[in-house]
C-alpha cells in the first residue's frame, strides 16, 4: 500500500481513506485479516500510534473489528461494506458534478459526455 501524503489533511484521516478504499473495492475481502498496526507503519513509513488511530476510525465506522491476539479484521457485513461503497460513490459524484456545473456543463450535458466517454471525439 503506498499513501502519498498531502499536508493540508491529517495522516491518520488519509490512512483511513485509503484503508476504507481498499477495502470497498475489494482489495481486502469481507474477513481477511488486515497487515498489524507495525506492518502497516512501517509500509507507509509513519508512526504506528497514527496507523492504530486509523484503525480505531475504520472500527468505529465498523468497517473492521478486532479479534483478540489475532489482529484487525475486514468486517464480514458486506451490506455495511456496500452502504460505504454507495456513501463514496455519492460523494465522487457530487464533486464532480459540481466541478462540471462551474465550468459550464448541465447534468444532460455531463451525462452525455459520460456516455461518449471513451468514444471517437
Amino acid at each position: 500500500m503506498a499513501v502519498d501524503f498531502e499536508n493540508s489533511i491529517p495522516i491518520y484521516l488519509q490512512v483511513v481513506e485509503q484503508l476504507k478504499s481498499d477495502i470497498i473495492s475489494g482489495k481486502f475481502s469481507a474477513g481477511e485479516r488486515l497487515p498489524s498496526v507495525r506492518d502497516l507503519a512501517l509500509q507507509l513509513k509513519v508512526n504506528p500510534n497514527t496507523v492504530q488511530k486509523a484503525f480505531t476510525e475504520l472500527e468505529d465506522m465498523g468497517l473492521v473489528f478486532t479479534e483478540r491476539t489475532n489482529g484487525k479484521f475486514v468486517t464480514e457485513d458486506i451490506a455495511l461494506i456496500a452502504k460505504h461503497k454507495q456513501e463514496h460513490a455519492d460523494i465522487i459524484t457530487q464533486k464532480y458534478m459540481k466541478t462540471m456545473e462551474k465550468i459550464g456543463f448541465d447534468k444532460s450535458e455531463v451525462i452525455f459526455l459520460i456516455n461518449n466517454l471513451g468514444g471517437n471525439r
